[in-house]
């Protein structure tokens, strides 16, 4: 009933990117560049019989083992990647991995078992083994863990918006277009090396509760990781141009739609084209960052640092703490930004990475402000935890409620607080990526994640690109490289002074965000405008003394 073939891990992440040449972008090529919508959403059928036995299986079993409450997904994971490099293909893999998780509350403590024997008896024994972790997990002083209310869904369905499942697709036909890719990207002047990936995940789960939910969904993720690199002629110097793809909740038609063939030309005369780059002169500067590389910034020092686990220190030994903390001494107090900063978490965005129909809790997100005028409003939080900031809600005339930001990679992932997208609301006026380079005296513009370096707590931070331009007197004067800038977070949040309107709103995106002992991986998207940020300090990353 399972497999477990070659499965790949690609701690990497990724941002969109648009085809750019040394000039700015009026806002029509901005739209141009843009990832179409996708498709119409299909619902999947009801949810086999077979399935819904065996999770009720598993929830019989552990209530009657004495859970006031338990939980059982079904789930199937699949991967794909093929990679290559010029004009060979260096590696494929495929992975398939399917089993049922329980987990259960006895006397308000966790327990967790999981099962690759599909059948009555290997759920029940999950069931009985998840009860006996609980109650040898139950310390006497131990607060017990509270579940905030969630509707109950008696049969709710849900898919990504697809047209081509990746799957499907013969891994000659994923390789042949990255090899035409590849040849197109060598052709242009200088460039020597050109390395492609496909990368697909497909998520299938069937999720049930006692409290009576059933659901089925779902969700596919695409991406194509490429780098061009160009070599000067006398061998001194190299650039490379990447992350020119962003990864979407799509099928393999959103690659297509990309045009890899047709566009890889380019993305090597860029690359070509930062060899005879300016470097860059420490200072200050105003920067206009492309939404292609703000995603990463909002993911770094926005998101990470507002989920509610890691503000209480949950996650110190791995992933670090959180300046954003305590809850109850910078919740509605604390000044993250600017007045023009909107951030809000949400997991309905079509197209998006996080986008689910109801979270491994069996909740259906909502979408919630997390910073709202600058200020800190909420944090992400599942339905344990909201109980958490009760205090908070009940100040706020809100309801204590989950915002559905549970999940866990495979059936034998307990699941936790993983993250949404999270994302910079544009600005009321139709500002594009143009109007704000025209806006700006002295700048740089920035397009594409490049490397970033930043602490435990999201506070003090570095961030690179991939496409750096020189504004002077509102227009781009050329090119430069070796360009980083440094911020501490709510000082450069603090910043932003202009923003590009909701035409300009774009979505980047992380395919592998790792967290959790043992780690987990998810997958999300940050949308964004076109964003100004005054009088921020740039160091040059080429010096070497």
């Amino acid at each position: 009933m399972s497999q477990n073939r070659r499965e790949f891990v690609r701690n990497a992440t990724t941002a969109a990117a648009i085809a750019i040449a040394g000039r700015a972008l009026a806002p029509a090529d901005l739209l141009a560049a843009r990832p179409p919508v996708p498709p119409a959403r299909a619902e999947p059928p009801a949810m086999d019989p077979v399935v819904r036995e065996l999770l009720l299986e598993a929830l019989d079993t552990a209530t009657r083992g004495g859970a006031e409450f338990a939980d059982a997904r079904l789930s199937r994971y699949r991967n794909s990647s093929v990679t290559t490099r010029e004009q060979q293909i260096v590696n494929v893999a495929e992975g398939d991995t399917m089993g049922v998780g329980v987990r259960v509350l006895v006397q308000g403590t966790w327990g967790f078992g999981a099962t690759r024997d599909l059948t009555k008896a290997g759920v029940a024994a999950a069931a009985r083994e998840a009860v006996a972790i609980a109650r040898a997990n139950r310390l006497p002083d131990a607060d017990r863990v509270r579940l905030a209310p969630a509707p109950v869904v008696s049969d709710g369905r849900w898919s990504t918006a697809y047209t081509i499942d990746p799957f499907d697709v013969p891994i000659e036909q994923k390789a042949d277009l990255l090899l035409r890719a590849n040849a197109a990207a060598l052709r242009a002047p200088n460039v020597r090396f050109v390395s492609s990936s496909m990368l697909f995940v497909k998520e299938e789960k069937s999720y049930a509760n006692s409290d009576g939910t059933f659901t089925q969904q779902t969700a596919m993720r695409s991406w194509m990781p490429f780098t061009a690199t160009a070599v000067s002629t006398d061998r001194t110097d190299f650039q490379s141009r990447g992350e020119v793809i962003a990864p979407m909740g799509r099928g393999y038609e959103y690659l297509l739609e990309r045009k890899p063939e047709e566009n890889a030309r380019l993305w090597g005369e860029q690359a070509s084209e930062k060899l005879k780059a300016k470097s860059v002169a420490v200072g200050r500067y105003d920067l206009v960052l492309h939404p292609s590389h703000l995603f990463l910034t909002i993911h770094e020092s926005v998101a990470h640092p507002t989920e509610l686990d890691r503000a209480l220190g949950y996650e110190a030994n791995y992933a670090g703490t959180s300046f954003v903390a305590p809850p109850g001494a910078v919740l509605g107090t604390l000044k993250f930004g600017s007045p023009l900063m909107h951030v809000v978490g949400d997991r309905d965005q079509p197209g998006s990475l996080a986008a689910i129909g109801w979270d491994d809790e069996g909740v259906k997100p909502d979408r919630f402000d997390i910073v709202r005028d600058g200020v800190l409003v909420d944090y992400q939080t599942t339905r344990e935890q909201a109980p958490m900031l009760d205090w908070w809600y009940g100040r706020q005339g809100k309801p204590v409620r989950s915002h559905g930001c549970s999940y866990a990679q495979r059936a034998s992932d307990v699941q936790f607080q993983r993250m949404p997208n999270v994302s910079l609301m544009p600005g009321t006026k139709d500002l594009g990526w143009d109007d704000l380079i025209g806006a700006t005296d002295r700048g740089i513009a920035i397009l594409s994640r490049g490397s970033y370096s930043i602490d435990q707590q999201r506070y003090n931070a570095q961030f690179g690109g991939q496409l750096f331009y020189e504004i002077k007197g509102g227009k781009v004067v050329g090119m430069l490289k070796d360009v980083a800038y440094q911020m501490r977070t709510p000082e450069f949040w603090a910043s932003l002074d202009l923003l590009g309107g909701p035409t300009s709103w774009e979505m980047g995106g992380t395919f592998n965000d790792g967290k959790g002992q043992p780690g987990q991986s998810n997958a999300v998207s940050h949308g964004c405008p076109p964003s100004r940020f005054r009088n921020v300090n740039v160091v040059n990353t080429g010096r070497t003394g």
